[in-house]
């Protein structure tokens, strides 16, 4: 009897100490997770609060005389010679007549963009009629007039360390008491392509240089890694060789990309001639980068099919291929997608191996097409980072939460193309 005693308090005991273990495994699994969980929190909260401003750029109303003696000094109005800075800046000079001095009117101009100048001219551009009349126009601030009313420039600093004066300040706050300041939706930052001036910089170019480059990749990498999926999986003879391809292509998934970016400068750029910092050949490098993990998520998908479906279909009558493409396929698509979305998203957010071919240029102009120079989000993001002008930080945050919604979109797309084709069995 009491030796029965005695096995049962071991095995209380025994029982005492796994639960704490388990209990002790568990917490240090919530506190783990609740570190990430703050650091993600952290992160995002930092990303939003110095990016959301981004989303509103401050703009001056002016009172522009479109006057046809210097639009139109011989009776023709010529778009392309007509001085359009001109007109902006006596309108900044009526609007603030205190500026006499050359030094003064030197400050006063640098409160408004060069992108006035620009509006201007499309408006005269496409409404021909205006010229000798007086229109009333909300224009774009400069960078550090933005910078100064988002309180990104504290004014009660030394003057020799902020960028605007105290007599630039003084004439932004009498603006601003006028009712001639205002924060407005910054449209420029998705109509516009990439610009020295940070209140004209957009991110319109990189969005279609990554459009065009991701539009190659799927083309590509999609049907040539599910086929080579389907040949390995179902067709090739178990040898030496399929192992040693298999192996390959495993290792390839885990190469660091930028040595796909050295094979695409190599083979692409220097041996085929293809144009340097082309969306065409950045998507040639990103079809290498994704290739590995679409066949290795095609391949998952293709085991995951029981075998009893092959068995039933061949024992029908069904030839190895008709059981391949008409019942083996259509259930592993589901994964397949999944693999191939999920390799895009890789694909979305990768920039060593772009810079690689040239596409960290300093492009102007939005792609029109594939063969067109281009950048992508990414480098775009890496550029602005880089670049030494305050303002252009807050850009960078907001390309930073364009690209995350772009990855979020593109991996919930995934949960759902996986949940309404999956098929159970």
């Amino acid at each position: 009897m009491s030796t029965e005693r005695t096995t049962l308090e071991r095995v209380e005991a025994g029982l005492a100490r796994r639960r704490r273990k388990e209990l002790l495994f568990k917490l240090t699994g919530m506190f783990a997770t609740a570190i990430g969980v703050v650091f993600l929190g952290v992160f995002f909260t930092t990303l939003i609060v110095k990016g959301s401003s981004a989303f509103q750029q401050t703009f001056l109303k002016l009172d522009i005389e479109l006057s046809e003696a210097v639009l139109a000094p011989d009776g023709e109005l010529d778009v392309r010679y007509a001085d359009f800075d001109g007109l902006v800046r006596t309108a900044l000079r009526a609007q603030l007549p205190e500026a006499t001095s050359r030094v003064d009117r030197r400050a006063l101009y640098r409160l408004v963009s060069v992108g006035a100048s620009y509006q201007l001219r499309d408006l005269v551009a496409t409404n021909p009629e205006l010229v000798g009349t007086t229109q009333t126009l909300w224009v774009p601030a400069s960078s550090n007039v933005d910078m100064f009313i988002k309180g990104d420039i504290d004014a009660e600093a030394d003057e020799a360390l902020r960028p605007l004066s105290d007599q630039q300040i003084s004439w932004i706050r009498s603006l601003d008491e006028a009712g001639r300041i205002d924060m407005r939706f910054n449209s420029a930052l998705f109509s516009n392509g990439d610009s020295r001036e940070p209140e004209l910089a957009g991110i319109k170019g990189a969005v279609m240089g990554s459009f065009y480059m991701l539009l190659v990749t799927i083309t590509l990498s999609f049907p040539i890694g599910v086929a080579a999926a389907i040949y390995l999986e179902e067709f090739a003879p178990k040898s030496r060789w399929s192992d040693l391809i298999e192996v390959n292509i495993n290792n390839l998934a885990a190469v660091p990309s930028i040595v796909f970016g050295l094979l695409g400068l190599a083979v692409f750029i220097n041996w085929m001639g293809l144009p340097r910092s082309a969306a065409l050949v950045g998507g040639l490098v990103l079809t290498l980068l994704t290739l590995p993990v679409i066949i290795i998520a095609s391949r998952a998908a293709i085991k995951a099919v029981p075998p009893s479906i092959r068995e039933a279909a061949l024992g029908l009558g069904a030839s190895k291929m008709q059981v391949v493409f008409h019942h083996v396929l259509p259930l592993a698509m589901p994964g397949m997608l999944t693999g191939a979305i999920i390799g895009m998203s890789r694909a979305l957010g990768e920039s060593a191996p772009l810079l690689m071919i040239g596409m960290v240029a300093f492009i102007v102009d939005v792609p029109g097409g594939f063969t067109d120079p281009a950048t992508a989000l990414p480098v775009q993001i890496y550029l602005w980072a880089d670049s030494p002008e305050r303002a252009f930080t807050e850009r960078t945050s907001a390309a930073i939460i364009v690209l995350l919604g772009f990855l979020l979109v593109m991996n919930f797309a995934a949960v759902i193309l996986r949940k309404r084709m999956e098929r159970k069995w």
